[in-house]
């Protein structure tokens, strides 16, 4: 059985789930939405991240 990546994080991460799942500083995340390297959603001050966005980025789609 394939096992999937990610799997305990929600379709629809934060900013600090971003962090956690890459291992990365908020600062880089924030830098990595804002040139929209990652697809994200942002709904006033708040970034929503779809958990695809991520494995897309990861796989270099």
């Amino acid at each position: 059985m394939k096992k999937r990546m990610f799997e305990s994080y929600p379709d629809v991460i934060t900013v600090n789930e971003l962090c956690e799942m890459l291992g990365i500083s908020r600062k880089l995340a924030y830098r990595l939405l804002d040139r929209q390297e990652i697809r994200c959603v942002r709904l006033g001050r708040v970034f929503r991240i779809p958990k695809s966005a991520v494995i897309d980025y990861l796989i270099g789609e």
